[in-house]
């Protein structure tokens, strides 16, 4: 065993030597070393913190250090074997987590440190994740009977497993449709798409074009196919993924998954001492209830809803005056948003791309930073990767490494959708008292480059990398040495959202735009006709996005507030009341939305996502001390990096944005960012 890589200490994971079978063999030994050397920390009996805390944290560092690149390879780089390995470890794991999480002895040692003289004399950040173990203690069921600590143990093994199961079901419902059409079936898709649809043809052999349900492939056929009949297939395939619906129906339903991942949740919370498992989802959240969160919701339905609903009768004028198209089925609402947006002002994304060439955009996104937060950016050639698209990148300031990224920005076969960024190391101070420096993995799906040219971004993925980079700015910008309030850790996951949805402001402005965007032929920046078209586009059907993702927020508080043990019909019941509520596009029978939302089934977003919206709300209040002081004033930008990112978990998100903003948020920025102009 001692050869085996995850076993060994190394400055970022060696991903060309991870391979399936070390994979099992080196979390037995790392969880049985862990559970011996906790052992011993509780029975020497040393209630302080570096006899304690700093141990354990050394402990799980470890096993962290670990399992981040496996859990990493099968979300980016799947595989039979390497699934197999990783479903293997799951239930290990989530033991571990339990045995962890109700050791009396150790919960007692914790106990004894919070009431000792020498907690008083800690740090901030070191008494903060003392109370928060403590927290988790109970949390995970410290007080309960020996029989309810057992049974606590046992759904929580389930539920890790059957997220995963969502999640590979997900994965392999998406990646087991395709369709392969003839040019003639096409028209109306720019160029930028046929590339892509004749590149997914030519890696798998095939003539012609292949339309896989990826983003970049799914997306233009929405928006952009004339032919209504290949907009309504796709649109088919993709909402009925993993569910008993569509071209795969039953082949990897989620239907049974879903409920009983609810139905646990509920006993999992009554066993914890809580109504529902959304009243203990609050406990970790920014939030003070599951009431709460609903008035905040229905406020901004109130809003919200008289407008999308103007906005939507628009868009049924304009297809039946200028499309021909008389009932706006699902699949003709984008193809037909995509017109309306070009016939008011005059712009596409289609139009926008050879202004972000992605070599461009993230040589952008690193000058807005630099500029905010006097930071600068170095690429490591030598980093070990796992795919040749992969760059790595160190942050420096003045001079010096502070933290390091993956950045991986294409989809391919075998890697989860969406975009996300993750924790590579967390920074901490080690036993020999040095700075472990923080790496995050920041992961996306955009169009892959074709042939010589760079990848064309569309205005929407630039979004999304500023966005994703916001969260990466908040791990790797921390100045926190405790790893438990390092970084995102800690942060009320209601929070977290902020410096991600803060940095995708930078993508709307010229003084931004100016650093991010060039042509791709060029050079040229972002012509001023085209930023006005772009600016006034902005909230182009902003209030029919905003009751989208109520509906979204709306399904899933509910979902864990009033359903105890639902089956797939009373899951599909209660999204169908929620968008009587709040849904303002035609809906079909057949949709499954819910069999692919991993957010609530296979992320941390359980009760939670209503995070965007809430978080939203302080991100666009936290924009409006810039718009008042200057976009790029360093000032505001230091201001919002130790206020903000450097303060990670260790302070109240609520302080901290007061710190900042010198008040308590207010929800007028984002409505006014936001286009809506109904009161409630």
């Amino acid at each position: 065993m001692s050869t085996n890589p995850l076993l060994e200490s190394h400055p970022l994971p060696p991903f060309d030597a991870i391979t399936p079978e070390i994979i099992e063999p080196a979390m037995d030994e790392l969880l049985a070393r862990n559970k011996a050397a906790i052992e011993r920390l509780v029975e020497e009996g040393s209630h302080t913190w570096q006899g304690l805390a700093a141990p354990l944290e050394a402990i799980n560092d470890q096993l962290s250090q670990a399992w981040s690149p496996v859990s990493h390879l099968n979300a980016t780089m799947n595989s039979p074997a390497l699934r197999e390995a990783y479903q293997a470890c799951l239930p290990k794991l989530s033991a571990y987590g339990t045995w962890l999480g109700q050791h009396e002895g150790l919960f007692k040692a914790f106990q004894t440190l919070a009431q000792s003289e020498e907690y008083d004399r800690l740090d901030q950040g070191q008494r903060k994740s003392i109370d928060n173990t403590l927290r988790d203690f109970r949390l995970a069921g410290i007080d309960l009977p020996f029989e309810k600590k057992a049974r606590f143990g046992e759904i929580q093994a389930r539920l890790s497993t059957l997220s995963n199961t969502f999640s590979n079901n997900v994965l392999d419902a998406t990646q087991a449709w395709h369709l392969d059409v003839p040019r003639e079936r096409l028209d109306g898709l720019p160029d930028s798409a046929l590339e892509t649809l004749a590149a997914n043809a030519q890696a798998k052999g095939v003539e012609g074009y292949r339309i896989t349900l990826d983003f970049p492939s799914f997306f233009p056929i929405m928006s952009h196919a004339d032919d209504r009949a290949l907009r309504e297939e796709v649109y088919t395939a993709f909402v009925t993924r993993a569910s008993d619906q569509g071209p795969n129906a039953g082949e990897f339903d989620n239907s049974d998954v879903m409920a009983e991942i609810v139905t646990l949740r509920q006993e999992l919370a009554a066993l914890a001492g809580f109504d529902t498992y959304a009243d203990y989802s609050m406990a970790t959240k920014m939030a003070d209830s599951p009431d709460q969160v609903l008035d905040f919701l229905g406020d901004l339905a109130e809003r919200a809803v008289p407008q999308a609903t103007e906005e939507f009768r628009n868009l049924g004028d304009f297809a039946r005056d200028e499309l021909c198209t008389e009932t706006l089925a699902p699949w003709d609402t984008g193809y037909a948003s995509e017109k309306l947006r070009e016939a008011r002002y005059a712009i596409s994304q289609e139009e926008l791309r050879p202004y972000f060439p992605a070599p461009g955009a993230v040589d952008g996104l690193f000058r807005v930073i630099g500029k905010l937060f006097n930071v600068s950016f170095r690429e490591n050639t030598e980093a070990p990767r796992w795919h040749s698209d992969v760059r790595f990148f160190d942050i420096l300031e003045n001079g010096h490494p502070i933290a390091g990224f993956y950045l991986d920005l294409y989809a391919r076969e075998g890697k989860r959708g969406g975009a996300w960024m993750d924790e590579c190391r967390v920074r901490r101070v080690r036993g020999d008292g040095d700075i472990q420096l923080p790496v995050a993995y920041l992961t996306c799906n955009f169009t892959r480059p074709v042939g010589d040219r760079p990848a064309l971004l569309t205005h929407d993925e630039v979004l999304t990398l500023f966005h994703e980079f916001g969260h990466g700015l908040h791990h790797m910008l921390t100045r926190q040495d405790v790893a438990d309030i390092s970084g995102i850790n800690g942060v009320a996951w209601d929070a977290v959202e902020l410096p991600s949805q803060f940095m995708e402001n930078y993508c709307w402005v010229r003084e931004g735009l100016d650093l991010i965007a060039s042509h791709v032929d060029t050079g040229a920046p972002l012509p001023d006709d085209l930023l006005e078209r772009l600016q006034a586009a902005r909230n182009f059907q902003s209030a029919m996005t905003m009751v989208r993702q109520l509906e979204f927020s709306l399904f899933d508080l509910r979902l864990h507030r009033e359903h105890q043990a639902p089956n797939a019909e009373d899951i599909q019941s209660l999204l169908d009341s929620v968008r009587h509520q709040v849904s303002v596009v035609p809906r079909v029978e057949f949709n499954r939305f819910q069999h692919g939302f991993s957010h609530i089934f296979a992320g941390g977003y359980a009760a939670g996502y209503y995070s965007y919206k809430w978080a939203e709300v302080l991100s666009a209040d936290a924009w409006s001390a810039f718009e008042d002081a200057g976009v790029f004033d360093q000032t505001t930008g230091l201001r919002f990096r130790s206020s903000i990112l450097e303060q990670g978990g260790a302070r109240d998100a609520a302080v901290l944005f007061q710190e900042f903003r010198g008040r308590e948020p207010s929800i007028e920025p984002l409505l006014r960012q936001s286009g809506i102009h109904q009161s409630a």
